[in-house]
C-alpha cells in the first residue's frame, strides 16, 4: 500500500474508485462530470476538480495533455488494487464450469494448454501458464572451451550426470585461461545448488550494478546465463496473445512489436514467472512494476498452482493496466487451484 493512502480523504477514495471503473470500461481521460455521475456524490464541478488535483499532487492520476480528463496513473491503480479493491470469490456456478473444461485423463501439457486457453477465453486476455516443475536437478559444473571466431563451448552437468552443450557467441574473444577461470568461479559459487535457485541468483546479479564485481566475474555471469537458460517452448503455454490488440492504448505499432518480440522470445515473461514461482497467493505486477520496458503498458495478475502443498508452476493472464482487477483476480485464483487439483490425479 502506498504511504499517502493515508493522505487521501474518503471522498477523494470514492472518486478515485470511480475514475478508475469508467477507465477501465471506455479507456477514455474521465471528466469532472462524468466523475461526478459516476461516484454519485452531489458536488460542484469547482470541488470535484480540487479533489482531483488533490490525487494529481499524490501521482494517482495524470491529465493527458490532449483532454481536460484525468486517467490513473501506475501509482493510483496500485492503491486501487491493495486498498479499495472488493473482490469477491466466483460463485459455485462459475468454478463448476472452468472444472468441467478440466479432463482428469489428460497428460499434465494437456491441462495446462486447457487452462491457458480457458484463462484467455474467459477474460479476454493473454492467457499464460508454466509447465509443472517436477524435480529439481542440481547444478554441479560447467565448463567453457575456446572454439573459433568468439564462440564458446559450454558443457553443463547437471542431475544424475546429466550432460547439455551450448555454443555461446560471447563479446570478445577469450583464452582458454579466462574461461578456465570463469568455470572455477561459477563451480565454487553454484556446485551443489538447485538450477532453479542459481538461474534466480543469476537474474539478480545480472540486474545489479556491482562495483566489486570484476570483468571475469561479469562475463562468467553473463555465459552462466546463457547456458542455464531454459526453454521457454517447454517452460510455459500461452494463448489469446492477440485479444490484446482489440485494446487502444497497445494498439501502437512499436508497442505491439516490443509485446509480440517479448511473447515470441519468452525469456523475460519466463524470468518474471520464475519470481511469482516463490511469492504466495495472487501476485499482481502492474505497468512498470515488472521491470520490462514491453509491459509498461501491461499488467500480470498471476497465482501459483500446487498439488500436496508443493508448487509446481504459475499462471495467470497479462492485459493492459484498465484490465477489470476485481474480475479478472478471483479468475485466476479459481483456475490455479483448479488446475492443482486436476494434476493430483496425476502424482
Amino acid at each position: 500500500m502506498n504511504d499517502s493512502g493515508a493522505e487521501i480523504s474518503e471522498r477523494a477514495q470514492q472518486m478515485l474508485r470511480a475514475l478508475i471503473e469508467r477507465f477501465v470500461v471506455d479507456g477514455q481521460p474521465v471528466g469532472s462530470r462524468t466523475l461526478a455521475r459516476d461516484a454519485g456524490l452531489k458536488l460542484s464541478p469547482a470541488t470535484i476538480r480540487n479533489v482531483m488535483s488533490d490525487l494529481e499532487e499524490l501521482g494517482f492520476v495524470a491529465s493527458p495533455h490532449t483532454s481536460a480528463g484525468r486517467v490513473p496513473t501506475v501509482q493510483g491503480y496500485r492503491f486501487f488494487v491493495d486498498t479499495l479493491l472488493s473482490v469477491k470469490p466466483l460463485d459455485q456456478r462459475a468454478i463448476e464450469k472452468i472444472r468441467a473444461e478440466f479432463d482428469v485423463e489428460q497428460a499434465p501439457k494437456d491441462l495446462v494448454e486447457s487452462a491457458s486457453g480457458m484463462l484467455s477465453a474467459i477474460t479476454q486476455l493473454a492467457g499464460i501458464v508454466t509447465l509443472p516443475r517436477r524435480d529439481h536437478p542440481l547444478f554441479k559444473r560447467v565448463e567453457f572451451l575456446p572454439l573459433s571466431e568468439n564462440r564458446v563451448l559450454a558443457v553443463l552437468v547437471s542431475g544424475k550426470d546429466e550432460v547439455q552443450n551450448r555454443i555461446l557467441k560471447t563479446e570478445r574473444t577469450c583464452s582458454a585461461a579466462e574461461l578456465q577461470q570463469a568455470s572455477n568461479y561459477l563451480n565454487k559459487l553454484f556446485s551443489g545448488k538447485d538450477l532453479d535457485e542459481v538461474r534466480t541468483t543469476l537474474l539478480r546479479e545480472m540486474q545489479q550494478t556491482r562495483s566489486d564485481m570484476n570483468e571475469m566475474m561479469m562475463t562468467a555471469i553473463r555465459m552462466a546465463d546463457k547456458v542455464l537458460e531454459k526453454n521457454a517452448d517447454e517452460d510455459f503455454v500461452m494463448a489469446g496473445q492477440t485479444n490484446l490488440m482489440g485494446f487502444h492504448e497497445l494498439c501502437d505499432v512499436e508497442k505491439l512489436r516490443m509485446l509480440f518480440d517479448a511473447f515470441n522470445e519468452k525469456r523475460d515473461i519466463l524470468h518474471l514467472l520464475d519470481q511469482c514461482v516463490h511469492g504466495e497467493g495472487i501476485q499482481i505486477f502492474i505497468g512498470e512494476e515488472s521491470g520490462y520496458k514491453m509491459l509498461d503498458e501491461c499488467s500480470m495478475v498471476t497465482a501459483p498452482y500446487t498439488v500436496d502443498g508443493r508448487v509446481l508452476g504459475v499462471l495467470g493472464v497479462i492485459g493492459p493496466t484498465r484490465m477489470a482487477y476485481e474480475r479478472v483476480i478471483p479468475i485466476v485464483d479459481a483456475t490455479a487451484r483448479l488446475l492443482g487439483a486436476a494434476l493430483n490425479t496425476k502424482e
